[in-house]
């Protein structure tokens, strides 16, 4: 099936999306892991909220370059959906772990 003008409709945008979802989601898991483990402490970019904003800010840089990157790259093609919306449940999950405190002690 072709989209107007003859051109094949792609996906690459669409999944850059979402695995940079996926990666931003482990990114703040991966900064809280680091802080709590003291090996890196982000700093506090707004007074009230403390190294959270820090954490969060960073976080959605990495989000935000993958997003960049990712579209970049893939924007003219397409790709296998079931395999990144896969990666980015995954991804998804193990930051949520990340950031609950029971999961500090392992690390």
């Amino acid at each position: 099936m072709s989209a107007a003008g003859g051109a094949t409709p792609t996906n690459g945008a669409a999944m850059a999306a979402t695995l940079a979802a996926g990666l931003g989601a482990l990114a703040i898991g991966l900064f809280v892991i680091l802080n709590e483990a003291g090996i890196y402490g982000a700093p506090s970019l707004y007074g009230p909220a403390g190294g959270v904003s820090g954490r969060t800010t960073f976080a959605v840089a990495v989000w935000l370059i993958a997003w960049g990157a990712l579209h970049w790259r893939w924007k003219e093609r397409d790709v296998d959906a079931g395999r990144v919306v896969t990666a980015c449940l995954v991804l998804v999950g193990v930051g949520l772990l990340l950031t609950f405190p029971p999961m500090w002690d392992v690390f």
